[in-house]
This record gives structure tokens, C-alpha cells and sequence, in this order.
């Protein structure tokens, strides 16, 4: 039975993968307007290509695991970011109601 691998959480993974994919994702729909419906896909896609063909070339089990996590941080990070966003700015407008 083979063991489970070893996978190794660096520098590479917080600061640049993740960042990476929502800079390729905000481009992408730039170009392709009418790729909004398939974000969260594209960006797993893409955070398995980075994963295992640059972030783990070595392992592809491993690989396979931390791009799903790529792809769906980069995902969670932008809504997150987003919503952050939306809710200031609501606040903001609604400031005088209060």
C-alpha cells in the first residue's frame, strides 16, 4: 500500500499561486464577457495547470490536492473581498438613514 503523500505548503502557495489566479481570472473576463457563469471552474482549472505542472511537477497526487485548493482560495478570497467591498459601500450610502 503506497503512503499517503507529502505535501508541502511554501511561500508559493499564500502569495503567489492564489494571487496569480484572480489576476488571470479578472483578465479573462475582460476579454470573455460572457464567461462569468464559469469562473469557479476556470479558476480550479487553473489552479490545477499552475499546481501541477509548477507549484508540485514532482508528485501529481499532491499536485491534484493543492490545486483544488488553489483554484477554490482564489475563489473564496475574491467573494470574500467583494463582499467586503459591497458592504462598505452600502454603509456608507445608507449612513444618513441612521
Amino acid at each position: 500500500m503506497e503512503e499517503f503523500p507529502i505535501i508541502h505548503t511554501n511561500f508559493w502557495d499564500a502569495l503567489i499561486a492564489v494571487p496569480a489566479i484572480i489576476i488571470l481570472i479578472e483578465l479573462l473576463k475582460v476579454f470573455f464577457p460572457k464567461l462569468h457563469s464559469w469562473i469557479p471552474s476556470v479558476a480550479n482549472f487553473l489552479g490545477l495547470f499552475i499546481s501541477i505542472f509548477i507549484a508540485h511537477p514532482n508528485n501529481l497526487w499532491a499536485g491534484i490536492f493543492m490545486g483544488v485548493f488553489y483554484g477554490n482560495a482564489a475563489i473564496g478570497a475574491y467573494a470574500g473581498f467583494m463582499m467586503a467591498v459591497r458592504a462598505y459601500r452600502n454603509q456608507d450610502s445608507h449612513k444618513h438613514y441612521r
